[in-house]
């Protein structure tokens, strides 16, 4: 193998700082964080899995990292995990997810929180841990994340999570959650747009965009610019159309000026038809882009739910993460880490069409295979 120590996208975790004190120190910190990388990307989700896939690629790992130890017990990978600093590892996260996300005016940056269920610590009153990630539906990388301890600190998680993105030129996509007015201004002030959800968190602007929509879908508005656009999807039996109107009429709402950069209000209609059962559901967006582009803008909303269906989906079902049990320190944040960097990276191959799972399969099976995807081979 053509390689040599730390090469690869392993240089990337060379700066983060050891924890541990050096006369109890066996393993090298970059050892310890590359069999991780290459564990996780494997199919390995416990430390006990990571210990025993070191263990099966002794003589592989060997090839680009010096193991003067042998392969760490899976007590040591938790106990370093658990101390190693959080924001640091993320740093080490982000240079690398920026030299692989190609930067385009427009693209699709999905912010949104999962959690992680089985992290909760009951016996040291310890909350489950909330991960907010910043997903680029364009090159379908995670391009950051923060941990919040319960659901409703994203509110402040979100505005950190941007200051250490560069998002200049991109459409930022959040739920209910994130329409703030702060992060609103947040995102215009890094020369980016939004597209935020409204629900009746605020109420008040719920309430009158119901209203002027309802006028404007049914009965019309004299001299209102409106553009609609409709989109049908049938699939196994059932039918969903999707409606959109979208308009630069703004004037009239008193508060918009709070909104920083406020340019239009959207409206989603989706109608589901499965047999004889119908269902209507509208949903409503404000957003800082000047055209009142309806089409686009349903390509900003269903881009948006691309980290539901292709990160927090994913971590689910190839990664198990809500059965992990990591919750000592910062074990179950770094851990959840490593998940979305080797998920990052397995998305990156287009080439193969192979289920995640099956190119985790590929990875452990096959070390030229995980040599590419690491950027060991040329």
């Amino acid at each position: 193998m053509d390689v040599e120590a730390r090469r690869g996208l392993l240089r990337f975790f060379d700066n983060i700082e050891d924890p541990r004190m050096n006369r109890t120190k066996r393993h090298l910190l970059h050892d310890i964080l590359g069999i991780t990388i290459c564990a996780v990307t494997c199919g390995a989700d416990t430390w006990t899995a990571i210990e025993t896939y070191g263990h099966s690629k002794y003589e592989w790992l060997k090839g680009f990292l010096e193991l003067p130890n042998g392969i760490p017990c899976h007590d040591t990978f938790s106990r370093l995990f658990s101390r190693l600093e959080p924001l640091q590892l993320e740093e080490s996260f982000q240079c690398l997810m920026a030299t692989w996300a190609e930067r385009s005016d427009g693209r699709l940056i999905a912010i949104d929180g999962k959690t992680l269920r089985r992290s909760i610590d009951k016996s040291n009153n310890k909350a489950a841990i909330h991960m907010v990630s910043a997903w680029c539906e364009t090159n379908h990388l995670v391009l950051g994340q923060l941990a919040t301890e319960e659901k409703s600190n994203e509110i402040t998680a979100i505005p950190a999570l941007l200051e250490m993105l560069d998002i200049k030129g991109s459409v930022v996509t959040i739920d209910a959650m994130g329409c703030q007015k702060a992060i609103a201004e947040k995102i215009v002030d890094s020369n980016a747009d939004y597209v935020l959800q409204v629900k009746k968190n605020h109420a008040g602007l719920y309430d009158v965009m119901e209203e002027m929509f309802h006028e404007v879908t049914t009965c019309g508005i004299a001299n209102v610019p409106v553009t609609f656009y409709e989109d049908v999807d049938s699939d196994h039996g059932r039918i969903e159309t999707r409606r959109v109107w979208a308009t630069d009429w703004i004037d009239w709402y008193n508060e918009r000026e709070l909104w920083k950069g406020l340019q239009c209000f959207v409206c989603v209609e989706s109608v589901r038809e499965i047999g004889s059962h119908r269902s209507t559901e509208r949903r409503y967006y404000i957003s800082s882009l000047a055209r009142h582009d309806s089409q686009a803008m349903l390509g900003y909303v269903r881009g948006h739910w691309g980290i539901e269906n292709k990160l927090h989906w994913s971590l689910d079902m190839a990664y198990r993460e809500d059965e992990s049990r990591s919750r000592a320190g910062h074990s179950a944040e770094n851990l959840s880490r490593m998940r979305r960097l080797t998920l990052s990276l397995l998305k990156r191959d287009t080439k193969n069409k192979a289920s995640l799972v099956n190119k985790r399969f590929k990875a452990c099976m096959e070390n030229s295979y995980l040599e590419k995807l690491l950027g060991l081979r040329i």
